[in-house]
């Protein structure tokens, strides 16, 4: 049986944290930021949690599951 690999495009995106919450980046802060307020871009500077619908969908990804 080999073994069960992790999905390289979810190892890159995702961390899991202490408490087993997952943590993402957020998007849209790569371009076109001329049209975005100063207010938009900080808070999208910032570290967000994955949400409890998603997360199942993420650790079967990681393989934590």
């Amino acid at each position: 049986m080999p073994k069960m690999k992790t999905k390289s495009s979810a190892k890159k995106r995702f961390k899991v944290t202490g408490s087993g919450k997952i943590k993402r980046k957020h998007a849209f802060k790569s371009h076109i930021l001329t049209k975005k307020s100063k207010k938009r871009k900080l808070a999208l500077t910032h570290a967000a949690l994955v949400h409890p619908s998603d997360e199942r969908s993420v650790k079967e990804q990681l393989r934590i599951v």
